[in-house]
């Protein structure tokens, strides 16, 4: 099993003015440490689960750039972009960009998105969820066709690119990964048979069922489930010893899950995360 550190909050100890060293110096340990993936939440308030919606909160791809110049090895990624926030044609650009300059490390984290606060608060459209869900649907579209080199003319409900041109094209083969995140069992998962590569569950909330629906969905649309790599959300508290994280871990890849990515408690105290690579990373990637 792999693992990925997310940072979903930038509230650090000593301000604004350090953050960017302090948060350099966190993906230099864990990108040293062994993490397989480095993510961000891609949220422009702070989310009502980690704290305030005036708690500091950075842009996802603009720290994804920062992190690429800070790293050398591991995925960039969010975990996860909601699909209103950016037109598809934009994100394809945004993530081919990032896939180049990182040297083929970037993947599509996506979403259909949830937070009508920050929505509304910015003046980001967030149409009912029916429609968010038919825009996810073309911006994969949309992603797919610039990422296969194909210019014509993209005619959807929401969404018309009158040359949807991508130059350069991304140097991950043969695209930037494609991870759709949640576990709706009508319509998400739906969408991960058919377009992704990857999928991101949270764990604690009947995972197993939601493999048992993907796997449903995949027979459907005749994708073979194997094909799909599995990620859960798994919230890493090294307070509790490394055995704790080992075990829960075994589960979840007994199930089937090949990456567990989550936030690490006290990430910033960099400590956790060097104990995750030396007392957990070396034993979990034999599951």
């Amino acid at each position: 099993m792999k693992i990925g550190l997310q940072i979903p909050d930038f509230s650090t100890p000593r301000g604004p003015e350090r953050l960017g060293a302090e948060l350099a110096t966190v993906a230099r340990t864990a990108d040293d440490a062994g993490f397989e993936y480095i993510a961000v939440m891609d949220h422009f308030f702070q989310i009502p689960a980690v704290g305030p919606a005036e708690r500091e909160m950075l842009e996802a791809y603009t720290t994804l750039g920062y992190l690429a110049a800070c790293t050398s090895r591991a995925a960039l990624l969010t975990v996860i972009t909601g699909t209103v926030y950016r037109e598809p044609g934009m994100l394809a650009k945004i993530v081919t960009t990032l896939d180049v300059l990182s040297k083929g490390r970037a993947w599509l984290g996506i979403g259909a998105a949830w937070n009508e606060q920050e929505s509304r608060g910015l003046g980001i459209p967030f149409p009912p969820v029916a429609e968010r869900f038919e825009r996810l649907e073309e911006a994969l579209q949309v992603c797919l066709q610039m990422w296969h080199g194909d210019e014509s003319p993209y005619h959807g409900k929401h969404y018309q690119l009158e040359r949807p041109l991508n130059s350069p094209q991304a140097l991950s083969r043969p695209h930037p990964p494609i991870m759709i995140g949640g576990g709706g069992e009508k319509k998400t998962l739906r969408l991960v048979a058919r377009y992704a590569d990857a999928c991101n569950v949270f764990a604690g909330r009947d995972e197993a069922r939601k493999l048992d629906v993907l796997r449903q969905h995949c027979e459907a649309v005749g994708r073979d489930y194997d094909t799909i790599y599995k990620t859960v959300y798994y919230a890493f508290n090294t307070s509790h010893g490394a055995q704790r994280i080992i075990d829960d871990l075994g589960t979840l890849a007994g199930l089937g899950f090949d990456a567990a990515i989550g936030g690490v408690v006290n990430v910033w105290d960099v400590s956790p995360v060097e104990f995750i690579g030396s007392e957990i990373i070396p034993v979990v990637a034999d599951f």
